[in-house]
């Protein structure tokens, strides 16, 4: 079973940067789609990113694309999120999710998830 670990949240000026970071405890990472997702309070999880097992595939949602870069380094079990051009609707608990199957843009597919971090954007 996968154990998925968030680091890299915080708080950030508007128009600011962050990079989020997971970290996989699962020795077979490489098998796994990642994803990225947020919940904002009293919100619904929305989907952020995802990565497909090799890398070579990604997906955004659009209200981050040209601003959000998912990336992997499979020989580190890590995927992390490069966040740029802050904004206040960006605010939310970042997750992390993993599926051992292909890249989807659902939560409800993922198999693992990771306990969250926050990141607030003030304006």
């Amino acid at each position: 079973q996968a154990q998925l670990v968030e680091s890299g949240g915080g708080l950030v000026q508007a128009g600011g940067s962050l990079r989020l970071s997971c970290a996989a405890s699962e020795r077979t990472f490489s098998r796994y789609s990642m994803g990225w997702f947020r919940q904002a309070p009293g919100k619904e999880r929305d989907f952020v990113a995802a990565i497909s097992s090799s890398g070579s595939v990604t997906y955004y949602a659009d209200s981050v694309k040209g601003r959000f870069t998912i990336s992997r380094d499979n020989a580190k079990n890590t995927v992390a999120l490069q966040m740029n051009s802050l904004k206040s609707e960006d605010t939310a608990v970042y997750y992390c999710a993993a599926r051992r199957s292909s890249i989807v843009r659902s939560a409800f597919l993922y198999d693992y998830w990771g306990q969250g971090t926050q990141v607030t954007v003030s304006s």
